[in-house]
């Protein structure tokens, strides 16, 4: 079986939105990631650590049509340019996908995710894709966390984690470290 993993940049309160910033961007708080926070390099040590464990990437259609026009001619995301890409869509047509950046599949439902989960392969890490992240975690599919949670406090955005009543899911810590400008890693497992 495959593992599911989100990985993400969060706020204090919970908003992954916008961290990176730019057009179309959804709050006046976009680009919270690099604005008013000292650069310290070992607090984005997590996202290189994370390439040795991601096999495949998933995205929802936003976040694919966003990172597909910048991820595949970027060196700063050139180790991800191969790896296959699954898009849950129920809109994304065929024609859609972006050439030259790896081999890419489209997901119809919830259902297809879990089918991709049970078959052979190593870690699926999601980014971005906050609705689908809460549509997974709603249907017991996403296996880790991956956080890095900045000390700023958005109030608009989107939220990683639903607001419905539901079944609680716990969460074992995995690793854990904070950082002198106030980032927090945060490494969770879901409990099964």
């Amino acid at each position: 079986m495959r593992n599911l993993v989100y990985t993400g940049f969060m706020s204090l309160d919970g908003i992954v939105d916008s961290p990176g910033g730019g057009p179309g961007e959804g709050h006046r708080s976009g680009g919270w990631v690099f604005k008013d926070l000292e650069f310290v390099p070992e607090a984005w040590s997590l996202k290189g650590e994370e390439l040795t464990d991601t096999t495949a990437l998933m995205f929802g259609r936003r976040s694919y049509e966003a990172f597909a026009a910048t991820w595949p001619g970027s060196e700063d995301h050139a180790d991800y340019k191969e790896l296959p890409k699954y898009v849950v869509s129920t809109t994304l047509s065929d024609d859609a996908i972006v050439d030259g950046w790896g081999p890419t599949t489209i997901l119809r439902s919830t259902e297809d995710v879990a089918a991709l989960k049970e078959g052979e392969g190593g870690a699926i890490f999601i980014h971005g894709s906050a609705e689908l992240a809460r549509r997974l975690s709603d249907a017991g599919l996403i296996d880790q966390y991956n956080l890095l949670v900045f000390p700023v406090l958005l109030g608009a955005g989107k939220s990683l984690f639903g607001r419905a009543d539901r079944d609680k899911h716990m969460l074992t810590l995995r690793e854990s470290e904070s950082y002198s400008n106030g980032i927090l890693k945060l490494v969770y497992d879901v409990r099964r």
